[in-house]
């Protein structure tokens, strides 16, 4: 176990993935703009390809816009905040030595997955979502040409018995997901 300098243990990040689940009923309450700003954080600093940092991160917390991405997308699950996470097309790594790959989903995927688990270590619950047609939301939110939206994180604390969904302790055996060559 690795003692670190703000005296959280390396055993802590696991338990946080352990317990995390995803949220979607969420309470009325906002989320404070100082969480809010620490969970954008996670974000900027996560790493990227390249240190490129492609994404983009949209902050959707008035009642305009949130009545915006809820008409286009069922799962924004009424949460008093939703972050819709992209890339730059122009900014994203292109790999030479695969053509046709572009590191921006990959990036814009790290960058979302570390912003829910800050999430989640701060109280708020969140949701990945990528079910939605991501034309129609970039063209609700007017969205610059340059940029590919690649998903949802509604954001907000969970309700008084709010809880996993069945499938959350289905996880498979490592047997089934891990391989050593």
């Amino acid at each position: 176990m690795i003692r670190m300098e703000n005296n959280k243990t390396m055993t802590d990040f696991l338990q946080l993935a352990k317990d995390r689940f995803s949220v979607r009923q969420f309470a009325a309450t906002p989320v404070e703009k100082e969480k809010l700003d620490l969970i954008l954080e996670a974000g900027r600093v996560a790493p990227t390809a390249k240190n490129n940092q492609p994404q983009k991160v949209y902050v959707l917390q008035t009642p305009e816009m949130l009545a915006k991405i809820r008409s286009v997308c069922p799962c924004a699950y009424n949460a008093p905040l939703v972050l819709v996470i992209g890339y730059d097309n122009d900014r994203d790594w292109k790999n030479n030595l695969m053509p046709g790959y572009h590191s921006g989903e990959t990036d814009a995927a790290i960058v979302c997955t570390h912003m829910m688990m800050e999430a989640w270590d701060l109280g708020i619950g969140s949701c990945w979502v990528g079910w939605f047609n991501a034309q129609e939301i970039h063209d609700t939110l007017k969205l610059p040409a340059n940029v590919t939206v690649t998903a949802l994180l509604p954001l907000g604390y969970i309700p008084e018995g709010g809880r996993a969904s069945g499938n959350h302790e289905a996880i498979r055996p490592a047997e089934e997901t891990v391989v050593y060559l």
